[in-house]
């Protein structure tokens, strides 16, 4: 009796699910539910829950059946290479915007070198939600 008590009460492994693809996919491809499935297996730094992937971008080829990490997913990019995009310097109440060349593709959030049309200088600025590239923020 004691024996089975002790059995029930000490700690058993349990196994969080893993997300992986369920098919090969390309860079830039969004991920839907389709692409996704989950295994009954704890992988270290693979994404547990599938839901908060969806509608990530693929950064890099994900094998079918391997893990998917966080470093291999990133936001879909609103910015093209070569697009022209709004280049945006707004500090201190003042603001100023001018037309600019994305060097680089990006998502929101990311920084991105965008060559000012105008001047022809280069800068480094961070990419909005709206596509806008925003300088000095």
């Amino acid at each position: 009796m004691i024996r089975a008590l002790l059995f029930c009460l000490t700690a058993s492994p349990t196994f969080a699910d893993t997300v992986v693809a369920a098919r090969t996919i390309p860079p830039r491809t969004v991920l839907m539910a389709e692409d996704l499935k989950e295994i009954a297996q704890d992988i270290p730094g693979g994404i547990a829950d599938a839901a908060s992937i969806i509608g990530m971008e693929a950064r890099v080829a994900l094998y079918a059946n391997r893990p998917i990490s966080a470093a291999s997913l990133r936001m879909p990019a609103v910015v093209e290479r070569n697009q022209v995009i709004t280049l945006i310097y707004d500090t201190g109440g003042m603001m100023i915007s001018t037309d600019g060349r994305a060097l680089d593709r990006a998502g929101p959030g990311e920084v991105i070198r965008v060559m000012n049309l105008g001047s022809r200088n280069t800068v480094s600025a961070k990419i909005g939600v709206d596509g806008a590239a925003y300088v000095g923020r």
